[in-house]
């Protein structure tokens, strides 16, 4: 239920998001007329059509994606048509002549006595064209999809989220209907408020049409309502972890013969570890097993960055703490596909220098059983069985310590000395990021969730195609040469094609993979237009040379000194490379 709250909320904050400028004047169109009749039912068709066309596209294949590019071209033709017929008397006239009864009932009566219809199909055109900016309530959403497949619950938290846009756009185009009316009392700007919103409509298509809902209002509000529902699933759900660094213990001696109980709350019963395809490190372990232990269960993947970044500390955990009681599972939940192959995650693991257990979740059995969205996600469980602790994301890593050394000393008995606290010598990707400086966001390249795409010949899904990419601005990126995009990644066919990303940040990271042939594949990078030099990453050399030997995160770009705007671009000089994901740091 929380979840369902958070998603009407994050609908609800689009409203303050540029993204949603192209969308507004299809909704005042509708101003001043019969809410019941005319608002409402444009309201529910968006709401339907959005959450039906997000579903498909989270779950659905290629034919997901030109099933919806098609309704796409359909609706900006229908919205174009709308918007010129507002404009101009005449053109209305000549359109609707060949169908005088249809055209009246869609376009021509709506002022005088609103058409369900009418309102519904304009309702639905507008759900087919809305991509709002995907923040992380948005993304949680569509990831929670792609893992779990079609569901009920997935459907209606998109609903939940369409909802809440919905009702903020019904208030504004009931106030923007009061405006309207006194302007058209005080003014008689009944005709010339017609041909505004007909202009607007036509802008509104038009924004639409070249992509800059999704491209350059996207980037306008990254920093608005990102952060702020950032702000609601920490308060609602993901910052529970505050609350209970609250719930200190009372402070024991060493000459107190009492015996010590942390006073963190309990927050379930320790899940099933059942469904593991294989483990690593160990016999597979079940709860039982468990018993009187803490223990430390850590959902990663091994390409996350941000997993990446946490793997430092939990390894430091787990030697630090491994002869006081404390058993840290790792749980490898894959996000793409290449991460289902064991022998991937193996020589993760071994280049990770992990040593406890990991188990490979690739049905999400374990992820499913404790109910987890993140990566990374940590639960911790204290000797009795039972949940005490959890943290979602990067960061907070003296509080999870502080919560560990609470749980083994609850299992002792007795408060011991901590110790201090771990300071792992992370180094390359596992440093931490530079959040100062940091203005660049993750972007996928597959077409499932790729965005800030601005090549000027689209996607072809599953298909082979010559790009270009021109000059991309900030955290916008393109493909030049003959690539074929898949859902996941992006496949370079012949050599000399390249990626280039417009992008500001310390760090910038790309998951590789050297394809199906397996073959080391070479490439070449710059920075500016030249060789990175001291701005080189620890997988490259500062000439920008470097080789895909295996599918992973690379960081190929670490700036030194100041943190500026620059354009990167990666060039492959064999063809077959994969290109996955850009991550910064």
């Amino acid at each position: 239920m929380i979840l369902f709250i958070i998603a009407y909320l994050a609908g609800v904050l689009t409203i303050v998001s540029p993204c949603i400028l192209p969308v507004l004047p299809f909704v005042f169109s509708r101003a001043g007329q019969p809410f019941a009749r005319s608002i409402l039912p444009m309201l529910l068709g968006k709401v339907v059509t959005f959450a039906g066309v997000a579903t498909l596209a989270a779950i659905g294949g290629d034919w997901a994606v030109q099933a919806n590019e098609a309704g796409r071209y359909a609706a900006i033709v229908v919205l174009a048509v709308f918007g010129l017929m507002l404009l101009s008397p005449r053109i209305a006239a000549v359109v609707t002549r060949p169908a005088v009864a249809l055209g009246n009932r869609l376009f021509q009566r709506a002022a005088a006595k609103a058409s369900v219809g009418a309102s519904l199909l304009l309702g639905v055109a507008t759900g087919l064209l809305w991509a709002p900016c995907a923040g992380p309530i948005l993304g949680l959403v569509l990831t929670g999809a792609a893992l779990h497949g079609a569901n009920v619950g997935t459907t209606l938290l998109l609903v939940a989220y369409a909802a809440g846009a919905a009702t903020s756009l019904a208030l504004a185009v009931l106030v923007g209907g009061k405006v309207f009316a006194s302007m058209k009392r005080s003014f008689g700007l009944g005709e010339r408020l017609r041909q505004g919103l007909g202009i607007a409509v036509l802008a509104g298509v038009m924004a639409i049409a070249l992509g800059l809902d999704t491209g350059l209002l996207a980037r306008l509000s990254y920093a608005g309502t990102t952060s702020l529902e950032q702000s609601l699933l920490n308060r609602l759900r993901g910052r529970s972890s505050q609350a209970t660094a609250s719930h200190r213990a009372a402070p024991v001696t060493d000459f107190q013969q009492q015996t010590y109980r942390s006073n963190l709350p309990v927050e379930g019963a320790f899940p099933p570890l059942e469904g593991a395809v294989t483990w690593l490190n160990s016999e597979p372990l079940t709860v039982k097993q468990l018993r009187g232990k803490v223990v430390l269960v850590d959902f990663w993947t091994y390409s996350c960055i941000n997993c990446i970044r946490t793997v430092p500390y939990v390894r430091a955990w787990a030697e630090k703490y491994r002869n006081q009681g404390l058993v840290v599972i790792g749980v490898h939940a894959p996000e793409f596909a290449f991460e289902k192959r064991i022998d991937n995650v193996k020589r993760a693991v071994r280049d990770f220098g992990i040593s406890y257990p990991v188990a490979i979740d690739n049905d999400y059995a374990i992820w499913r059983a404790f109910g987890n969205s993140y990566w990374p996600a940590h639960y911790f469980i204290d000797a009795e069985g039972r949940i005490r602790h959890h943290h979602f994301g990067e960061g907070d890593y003296a509080q999870s310590e502080r919560v560990l050394q609470e749980l083994l000393a609850e299992a002792a008995g007795s408060r011991r000395g901590d110790g201090g606290l771990v300071t792992p010598d992370a180094k390359g990707a596992e440093a931490a990021p530079d959040f100062a400086n940091l203005q660049s966001g993750e972007d996928y390249v597959g077409y499932m969730r790729a965005g800030n795409f601005v090549s000027p010949e689209g996607v072809a899904a599953d298909e082979a195609r010559d790009y270009t990419v021109g000059k991309p601005r900030l955290n916008q990126w393109g493909l030049a040469g003959n690539w074929t995009v898949g859902a996941e990644q992006a496949t370079i066919n012949r050599s000399g094609g390249s990626v280039t990303y417009r992008f500001s940040a310390r760090d910038l990271h790309l998951v590789l993979g050297p394809g199906v042939r397996g073959r080391q594949i070479r490439f070449q990078v710059t920075v500016d237009g030249g060789a990175p030099g001291p701005h080189h990453g620890s997988d490259i050399g500062p000439d920008g040379s470097g080789t895909v030997s295996e599918t992973r995160l690379y960081q190929l770009v670490r700036q030194s000194g100041e943190v500026r705007e620059r354009t990167f671009e990666i060039r492959f000089l064999d063809p077959g490379a994969e290109v996955f994901v850009f991550t910064f740091g």
